[in-house]
């Protein structure tokens, strides 16, 4: 098979991870074999400086999970990283090899390198920062490489090449997830109430949608329909969403397909639109029929839902003040954000979270997440 072939099939494997988790064992196994390296392990964080909270993190060999190492490095390790400060101050894309990160002195000392590096196969890895537009940051390990020695120039061409296509995987995801839409098939994208939805056949021209998404295109602040095609308003967004739908769209089965965000500005006061644009799997042999080609989502930051505390303190037994800021945490607030909105002093708000840590029996900010999202979405009585 060639590179060609092997990075085609990359991007399709993406582009199905995209709308369910499930497919991503499957294509993190295929980024493995293209970059000939063990594994790789993907942690999203948000927030700034110190003040940064791990929202998802997921290891790979070979597609095999390991979350025993994910658990023993958040819980054990990372605190206490000597490579974390560097890494949230390198430049966005830059590839660096994971002994960039410590000071010769460190590669002597180091717990997590010596410790636990080593059980992860991270030794050799090379380290990646690709920061969104929203502030979040992700960091994308790829573990050592198969073979003894140095990474190769091909090799390390292959994972740049990936790289942006690594991006605009956590960016569907994450905007997915804010939807409860974990596993969204085209079906229950259009029965979502939280997250805009369109479909697109080969020439572009919109085949159905959601009623959040109608409602957008209906009060025409930032995208329209124009005769079936869907448009933004200001040119210069119109032509990056214009090139994103031709980039996703095929001209003939069988043609490689990218996807794509930008985003769409709004009457001034509002909220810019985030746009996600994937291509669809096509069938080769359809007859011409008008089927999906290409799936857009629409994110509007003013209609994310909140989550009430009230249902936290009644779900959870919090008090009404844990249940506050553990609301505003799940929302997706850092605690100086939660700090800011409560007015509360930031080691006040420290203390709250490990009060409720410890009442439930958590082991910090991103287990409190998980139990609270899960928890917001479960009938009470």
């Amino acid at each position: 098979m060639s590179q060609f072939d092997t990075f085609s099939d990359i991007l399709t494997s993406l582009h199905q991870a995209m709308l369910d988790d499930a497919y991503w064992p499957a294509t993190s196994a295929l980024i493995d074999e293209a970059c000939g390296t063990t594994g790789n392990a993907l942690l999203v964080g948000e927030g700034t400086g110190d003040d940064v909270r791990v929202v998802f993190v997921a290891g790979y060999f070979r597609g095999q999970r390991r979350e025993e190492l994910e658990r023993d490095y958040l819980e054990n390790y990372h605190p206490w990283d000597e490579r974390v400060p560097r890494f949230r101050v390198l430049p966005d894309s830059r590839v660096v090899h994971v002994t960039e990160l410590y000071t010769p002195r460190e590669l002597k000392t180091s717990r997590t390198y010596n410790e636990h590096l080593p059980r992860a196969s991270s030794q050799n890895s090379l380290n990646v920062r690709l920061v969104a537009p929203d502030g979040s940051h992700t960091a994308w390990a790829i573990l050592d490489p198969v073979t003894p020695g140095g990474w190769e120039s091909a090799q390390l061409e292959t994972v740049r090449h990936v790289l942006p296509h690594i991006r605009q995987f956590v960016r569907v995801r994450q905007a997915l997830a804010a939807a409860d839409a974990k596993a969204a098939s085209l079906v229950s994208l259009l029965d979502s109430t939280r997250i805009g939805a369109i479909h697109l056949d080969r020439r572009g021209r919109i085949i159905d949608a959601n009623t959040p998404a109608h409602r957008l295109l209906r009060q025409g602040d930032g995208l329209f329909d124009q005769d079936g095609f869907l448009r933004a308003k200001m040119a210069a967004n119109d032509a990056r969403l214009q090139m994103l739908i031709g980039q996703a769209l095929p001209a003939f089965a069988g043609d490689t397909t990218t996807s794509g965000s930008t985003t769409v500005r709004r009457t001034p006061g509002r909220p810019r639109l985030s746009v996600h644009v994937c291509p669809l799997p096509v069938r080769q042999m359809d007859f011409g029929a008008s089927r999906p080609a290409a799936l857009v989502l629409l994110v509007d930051p003013a209609s994310r839902p909140r989550i009430s505390p009230q249902r936290l303190e009644l779900a959870l037994g919090l008090s009404p003040v844990e249940a506050r800021v553990s609301a505003l945490l799940a929302g997706g607030m850092t605690v100086r954000d939660i700090a800011a909105t409560t007015r509360y002093q930031e080691g006040y708000v420290r203390w709250l979270l490990k009060q409720v840590y410890k009442k439930l029996g958590l082991s910090g900010q991103v287990a409190l997440v998980r139990m609270v999202l899960a928890t917001d979405t479960l009938p009470l009585g």
